[in-house]
């Protein structure tokens, strides 16, 4: 019988590591920006033509790589980073495998031209899914040149399952953003189909901040650093105010590589908990500068996640050092999140009459005195009890007559007072004409109470409200009877990069479902008229959270477009936590969400209401 195990060819095997390494057009973007930047590059420039289908090019001032060194970057495993296995254990690079150019290769077209900075000239090396079709020397400038064209093209199946190019491209906006953020002191450009996304100068932190995602964060933000023996903790976390209830700017980086660490971020929003609501999220830039042997970043094959030797004292030091920042910015009181039991303060009135205070001091009275208490409370009670009777109203006062009371008895003002009359009385139980309807109260601006046959049920407003809304909003769409309502004075809505694309692919949608929009330019829209159903308040409150719910998954709009936009419009306009709701307003709510087919979750989820049985009510007693 023939063997049956066999060695993969290259090219194989290079398709194999690109379905782990190459994701989409992002992923190629990352790889190539990080080579550059381990080359030394101070300027790189990223042309992208359909977001990535057509082609991807990286043009950078680095290094550059020499006629052979060109051609082995293309080989597996072939990297200029390490040596040997212990150099893992001190990565100061980027990329260390050898594996995403190979991979890179493998799935599309290869057009590449590079130059040292003493060499007369450069080489150019074409390659084709693996296949190296021509080297040749070439006159370039110094630095690498690297073009990525018509990726996926031999393998259908990946580029079927590519989404638009809208949701591609903003997937390599935040690849972008991510690795601007890292690399501070160089300078990007970003340009799709001739058109400049993004020009960044070289700066610090707070700068790349403002220039990514608008002048309006410059103030939002309040620095963290510390340093110990273990980690040094720099970046900005936002001010308690400025948390944000989607699509929060939450970035975490170690010795300049960006990860995803889940622990890290409880660490973070650990530190808000009294600070922000339960459904907001705090924005944070936050860089971890460690010894690279306490870390292992080969435990993933896109390298966001990454393992830390000292996790639980790190934690401890990002903890403190988020909570001495807020601190010491005085955060404490400064937002009032619950404002239903506040007391109410009246308003000045400078014509308002003012009444000056009475005293009631006793003379006479002496503190040394031990029996000054005794004799003034003895003496006062015999005098107003004395002074009380003898100036009673001869009217209201019957003597005692034997022959017409009984026994033990006496009429004070015409009311007979009997010894049973004197113990106290057993409250009755009022019955009345009409059967008493069910209390229906509000607890804490947050929750509407009320009793149910099986105990006590607690009804969430906020996403009661939300889950009416969206129903009745759905069904208006579906409909087609969704109506407008113009808005006194048009709102403008100012969007960072990612949102507008966003806003451009949904555009059409959203002037289907009642919106009156328009591109005023420098990513400003302005909103005329809105869906009457959300009303005029936070039309462009509205419009954020639309575009933030369909950028969130960065999924094919089309197939949940409506569901998305319309529990977004629905959470823009449900009552919110803290306002005080009439009677008729929780009637309202209580007999609209039981007439849904559905009432018990909400759209994304989340529980509406709970009941609290008898039987743990009873327990508690």
């Amino acid at each position: 019988m023939d063997d049956i195990i066999k060695l993969l060819p290259d090219s194989v095997a290079n398709q194999i590591a690109a379905g782990e390494v190459i994701q989409r057009p992002a992923s190629v973007i990352k790889e190539l920006v990080e080579n550059s930047i381990d080359a030394g590059a101070t300027k790189v420039q990223i042309i992208i033509k359909d977001a990535g289908r057509t082609l991807i090019q990286v043009v950078d001032n680095g290094r550059g790589m020499s006629t052979t060194d060109a051609r082995m970057a293309f080989e597996r495993h072939a990297t200029s980073k390490i040596r040997q296995a212990t150099d893992l254990l001190q990565l100061h690079t980027m990329g260390f495998r050898g594996e995403a150019l190979p991979s890179i290769a493998a799935v599309s077209e290869i057009d590449i031209r590079t130059m040292r900075r003493d060499d007369v000239s450069g080489t150019r090396l074409i390659i084709s899914a693996s296949k190296v079709e021509s080297q040749t020397p070439e006159a370039c400038v110094p630095g690498t040149n690297l073009m990525v064209k018509r990726l996926f093209f031999n393998l259908p199946a990946r580029r079927k399952f590519l989404k638009k190019d809208t949701v591609e491209f903003g997937h390599i906006v935040r690849e972008f953003e991510r690795l601007a953020l890292v690399n501070t002191g160089v300078e990007f450009t970003l340009t799709h189909n001739d058109v400049l996304i993004h020009q960044l100068g070289p700066g610090n932190l707070r700068q790349r901040i403002v220039q990514l995602f608008g002048k309006s964060l410059e103030h939002q933000f309040i620095p963290v650093d510390t340093e110990t023996s273990l980690a040094k903790v720099s970046g900005f976390v936002c001010l308690p105010e400025h948390a944000r209830r989607r699509n929060a700017l939450q970035f975490f980086f170690v010795n300049g590589r960006y990860m995803r660490h889940p622990y890290f971020h409880k660490a973070v929003c650990k530190c808000y908990e009294e600070l922000i609501p339960g459904d907001a999220q705090p924005n944070y830039f936050i860089n971890f500068t460690v010894d690279p042997e306490t870390i292992d970043v080969n435990i993933h094959p896109q390298k966001f996640e990454i393992k830390f030797e000292n996790e639980q004292p790190i934690w401890q030091i990002l903890t403190a050092a988020v909570k001495e920042s807020l601190g010491r910015f005085d955060t404490n009181g400064a937002l009032d999140f619950e404002s239903v039991d506040v007391p109410e303060i009246p308003a000045y009135d400078p014509f308002a009459e003012v009444t000056p205070p009475t005293e009631d001091a006793d003379p006479d009275y002496n503190p040394f005195d031990d029996g000054y208490r005794h004799r003034r409370s003895v003496s006062q009670d015999w005098e107003k009890l004395y002074r009380d009777f003898t100036t009673r109203p001869a009217e209201n006062v019957e003597h005692v007559r034997g022959s017409s009371m009984n026994p033990g008895s006496a009429s004070i003002g015409g009311k007979e007072i009997t010894q049973e009359s004197m113990r106290p009385e057993t409250p009755a139980l009022i019955v009345p004409d009409e059967p008493i309807k069910a209390p229906v109260f509000q607890l804490k601006g947050r929750y509407i109470v009320t009793p149910s046959k099986d105990g006590l049920m607690l009804i969430d407003q906020y996403r009661a409200h939300t889950l009416i809304l969206y129903t009745r909003f759905l069904e208006k769409l579906e409909q087609g009877e969704v109506s407008s309502q113009r808005l006194l004075f048009p709102d403008t809505v100012s969007l960072d990069t990612t949102q507008n694309i966003v806003m451009s692919s949904i555009e059409e949608q959203l002037q289907s479902m009642g919106f009156d929009i328009g591109n005023l330019g420098n990513n400003a829209w302005s909103v005329n008229a809105v869906p009457s159903i959300i009303g005029d308040t936070g039309a462009s409150m509205a419009i954020v959270n639309i575009i933030s719910a369909v950028a969130e998954e960065m999924d094919d709009v089309e197939n949940t477009q409506w569901q998305k936009i319309a529990l977004s419009m629905a959470r823009s306009a449900a009552v919110k936590y803290g306002a005080p709701l009439s009677e008729t307003e929780i009637d309202t709510i209580v007999s609209d969400l039981f007439r849904l087919p559905a009432p018990t979750y909400t759209p994304d989820g989340h529980l509406v209401f709970t009941v609290i049985p008898t039987t743990d009510i009873n327990r508690l007693f």
